[in-house]
């Protein structure tokens, strides 16, 4: 089988690998569509982010949908030809953390195409994946490329449950790649009365405008644009950070309300913060990292017709042209997710 290989910064290779066996409780999958995801991104322009760099060649690709292809022994309510959507998430469910509920920082978690520890978890852009079936959700009705949006969706849905009671609020979000404007989505479908968007962008905040922001701002051509909001103490509830941009979180905390809520999504590397201002005005910051029971949730919220991703998907190319959607994903002025079909 064919899979898409980082060796270093910018030397993706498509590669031949072996199809691991079939085991008991688990799934043979042939993939449809795998989307390029930031971190992806962050490996193939850069060799890692922050401390987390590639140590040896790792298959990319987390955020994927596929075909069901064989069942292994003891797997029942899938069927040879289903549209599954896949999550990368894999906790081990004996640690203190996955025990106590927080499957997402498991002390062991096994999550596709990440260079965290070492040896690397290979990820899941290869022609034919076997994943454990507790991973796999139905995603009949969904279009490949939707099922593949799980994922990020999955991130956002996971960040908003972190904001709490969100009926009514005033949301200020910050960077409009697919998280962004996945939270605007979410944050809406939560019940946010008024959302505002910044980026530096005019493509992007096109895409934030079609997908239910009230007002999109490009901070680049209008610097002093969310001035307005930092009179009387400030404007927003709650923060979705999502640029990973120290200066994009510090143009922010001052249009926060007080007793306002940050939510730390962008990965970034370390950043500096106004520690003063933050607890002059009793902010609570929360980080928030991946997901775990919010993917199936996702999936369902598609399904219904409750969330809508399509406008985020702006391209789509075959395997065998795999670079290209990394460098088409790698400009913000032109492309929202590029996704890669495998079948």
């Amino acid at each position: 089988m064919k899979t898409l290989t980082i060796h270093a910064a910018h030397d993706l290779r498509l590669e031949d690998h072996a199809i691991d066996p079939l085991g008991p409780g688990q799934l043979r999958l042939r993939l449809a569509t795998g989307g390029v995801c930031g971190s992806d991104l962050h490996y193939y322009n850069h060799g890692g982010f922050g401390a987390v760099r590639l140590r040896e060649p790792m298959i990319l690709g987390h955020e994927v949908s596929a075909y069901v292809e064989a069942l292994g022994q003891g797997v029942t309510g899938f069927t040879p030809g289903q549209l599954v959507a896949v999550s990368p998430s894999r906790p081990c469910a004996t640690c203190q953390y996955c025990l106590e509920g927080l499957p997402n920082h498991c002390l062991n978690m096994r999550f596709y195409g990440s260079a965290m520890p070492f040896p690397h978890i290979q990820g899941a852009f290869r022609e034919v994946l076997i994943a454990d079936a507790s991973q796999c959700v139905d995603a009949t009705g969904l279009t490949p490329g939707e099922a593949a949006m799980a994922e990020p969706l999955a991130v956002t849905l996971h960040a908003t449950t972190r904001a709490g009671q969100m009926l009514g609020k005033r949301v200020l979000v910050t960077g409009c790649g697919p998280i962004g404007i996945l939270s605007i989505l979410a944050a809406r479908r939560a019940g946010a009365a008024e959302i505002v968007a910044t980026d530096l962008s005019d493509f992007t905040l096109g895409i934030a405008r079609s997908c239910g922001a009230d007002l999109a701002l490009n901070t680049r051509t209008t610097p002093d644009a969310l001035v307005p909001y930092t009179a009387n103490k400030g404007y927003f509830d709650v923060l979705y950070e999502c640029s990973g941009a120290a200066p994009a979180l510090a143009a922010a905390i001052p249009c926060l309300r007080p007793r306002g809520t940050i939510l730390q999504l962008g990965l970034g590397g370390d950043m500096t913060l106004p520690m003063m201002a933050i607890t002059a005005k009793e902010l609570d910051l929360r980080g928030s990292f991946r997901f775990h029971p919010e993917f199936a949730t996702g999936v369902k919220l598609m399904q219904s017709g409750l969330i809508n991703v399509k406008p985020l998907i702006t391209h789509t190319v075959p395997l065998a042209d795999a670079e290209t959607a990394f460098k088409l994903a790698s400009d913000r002025a032109l492309a929202m997710k590029a996704q890669i079909t495998f079948s």
